[in-house]
């Protein structure tokens, strides 16, 4: 165990399980254009651009579906309110299959600001009235789009009964922060090396890129984990993206690598943020 662990010496997985390894995904929606575009007009609405994110509800969310059920893992999908509107009966059938849907914004392309926290309460509620409607359960995590929250973000959702929060990338394990309205459990961002959109997509890199990294930070932190020190790591697919078959089988790939393994807990993000939140013994919120 490192200097740095001793000051975590209560965290540890269920099980004593030496790493967690999760799958994130993601089904957006846009008012003028997804996170790849032909368009450079300054204002102009790009519809390639839009088509291109619409294939995430059209095809990829159910070739995604299919591969998790053949893999028996549960994921969790960070899901923009319009989307969940656009979208419902893709919505569903994830929250049907056991996965986690998570709050993510209104569109994904609509960032909110520091000085207008009434709006930005308006819109989280707006959101979670929309993804309850459709997935017949409401969200209890929340990850800004592009991780861009305001100042007032994790104040709100508290105050919204949120139990967990995505858009920071400060640390390798989930801690709690305290908020005016109660402790918010923060779920840091470790699934940039294997995320679709940053390694793959905008990268022009082959989609081994995404073997290559999470093999090389599972394996660094399996040997961690093995030492008394378990981390996560994490899995991100964008339905729009990730759920095009060029990636499915470098997925496949990954997760029979880490059941190569003993002592790996695969669980949603919610289930993490529960048991980071039991272990500071923080009362349930959000259930």
């Amino acid at each position: 165990m490192s200097i740095r662990d001793n000051t975590r010496k209560n965290w540890h997985l269920p099980d004593n399980a030496r790493i967690a390894v999760s799958v994130n995904l993601a089904l957006e929606a846009f008012q003028h254009k997804s996170q790849l575009t032909l368009e450079a007009r300054p204002g102009k609405t790009d519809h390639f651009s839009l088509s291109y994110a619409e294939y995430g509800a059209r095809a990829g969310i159910w070739r995604i579906l299919d591969l998790l059920d053949e893999l028996g893992l549960k994921a969790s999908m960070s899901t923009n309110g319009r989307a969940a509107e656009l979208y419902p009966e893709a919505v569903r059938a994830v929250a049907d299959a056991g996965h986690e849907i998570v709050g993510h914004g209104w569109q994904n392309d609509v960032l909110n600001e520091d000085a207008s926290p009434e709006k930005e309460l308006e819109e989280i509620r707006r959101v979670t009235k929309a993804i309850s409607d459709a997935a017949g359960v409401r969200p209890v995590g929340w990850t800004s789009p592009g991780s861009a929250g305001s100042d007032n973000t994790l104040d709100l959702l508290a105050g919204e009964g949120y139990l967990w929060n995505g858009d920071q990338a400060n640390d390798d394990l989930p801690y709690s922060k305290p908020t005016k309205n109660g402790p918010m459990i923060i779920l840091p961002r470790v699934n940039m090396p294997q995320n679709d959109l940053i390694m793959w997509a905008k990268s022009n890199n082959p989609p081994s890129v995404i073997w290559e990294g999470f093999k090389d930070t599972f394996d660094e932190l399996y040997a961690e984990g093995q030492k008394g020190s378990p981390k996560w790591v994490e899995i991100v697919l964008h339905a729009h993206m990730g759920g095009r078959p060029t990636l499915i089988p470098t997925v496949r790939r990954c997760i029979a690598y880490a059941r190569q393994h003993e002592g790996v807990w695969f669980p949603r993000k919610g289930d993490m943020a529960r048991w980071a939140a039991k272990l500071e013994g923080i009362p349930p919120r959000g259930d």
